[in-house]
């Protein structure tokens, strides 16, 4: 059981159907990739979890009985259209925010102060949101999403509009939440990072799910049975790709035979950037 189940979820907005019958289990503890193209249904789904919305069919338990606004409390979601009040001060908004989360406004300030200090942004306590640049609004909006401990963290495109160096903060920030026990939702077209995070993902393309399990799983699925050897002989050092069955291990005994050093012996699996746009385009790139 996970924590969030979805079971047969279906939207429409009009006659366009946004979801059509989505099912998927979302484990406790876990960074869970949500993948799609744009209007595949992903931010829909999302606004059901958080009861923004409601489906018009089927249903989301949160460990294992149907959502309430009382679990929705335990969320932290970071939307991809961020949203801040520009006129307030950055410290009198993260403390509201925080307050609207459950926190009581001493235990807010502690907490945000030191999550100030670790994303380099405590001189802008008592600047106003105008002020920050969208890098610094983007931290801004991380801090406030998870200040309050949920239990579960929805972060949709967390990493839009970061340079390298910031991005990289935030990746080591969801992985030391995740270890603290948190359950993360990661929406994301950023494929490097769902290889780099994800233990599990669904890929929802044209309102359904068309691809649910965990990432290595996922990526030996659809390899295609090469291994990478690198050698050293009397030539020199080469880089051959053989077959993975025993075709591959014959040429590695024959080469070890001729007395060749074995350098390097791994697997070759697709990246998921390559699966997704054969998922959704057709195009095989792997």
């Amino acid at each position: 059981m996970g924590l969030i189940e979805c079971r047969g979820v279906c939207k429409s907005f009009g006659p366009k159907l946004a979801l059509d019958h989505v099912s998927l289990d979302i484990p406790e503890g876990k960074i869970f990739g949500l993948l799609g193209p744009n209007g595949a249904g992903k931010t829909t789904l999302i606004r059901i979890i958080n009861r923004i919305t409601v489906p018009a069919s089927g249903e989301v338990l949160f460990k294992g009985a149907p959502i309430t606004q009382r679990d929705v409390e335990k969320i932290g979601y970071m939307p991809e259209e961020r949203g801040l009040y520009r006129k307030m001060k950055v410290g009198e908004q993260a403390v509201y925010l925080a307050q609207l989360k459950g926190m009581s406004a001493r235990d807010a300030q502690r907490e945000l102060k030191q999550w100030f200090v670790r994303f380099g942004i405590q001189d802008w306590w008592d600047k106003k949101v105008e002020e920050l640049s969208k890098g610094m609004a983007q931290k801004l909006q991380f801090i406030t999403t998870v200040v309050h401990k949920p239990s579960l963290m929805i972060l949709d495109e967390p990493f839009s509009g970061f340079d390298p160096v910031n991005a990289e903060l935030i990746r080591n920030e969801i992985l030391r939440l995740k270890d603290e026990g948190a359950t993360i939702i990661l929406s994301t077209h950023n494929m490097e990072s769902v290889e780099e995070l994800c233990d599990n993902i669904a890929l929802i393309n044209a309102a359904q799910v068309v691809l649910s399990g965990g990432v290595e799983d996922i990526r030996r699925k659809y390899g295609n049975n090469r291994v990478e050897v690198t050698y050293t002989d009397v030539d020199g050092t080469h880089t051959d790709i053989l077959p993975a069955e025993a075709g591959g291990n014959a040429v590695l005994s024959e080469l070890m035979g001729k007395g060749a050093v074995i350098n390097s012996f791994r697997e070759l699996m697709p990246r998921m950037n390559d699966i997704f746009i054969k998922l959704v385009t057709g195009e095989d790139k792997i």
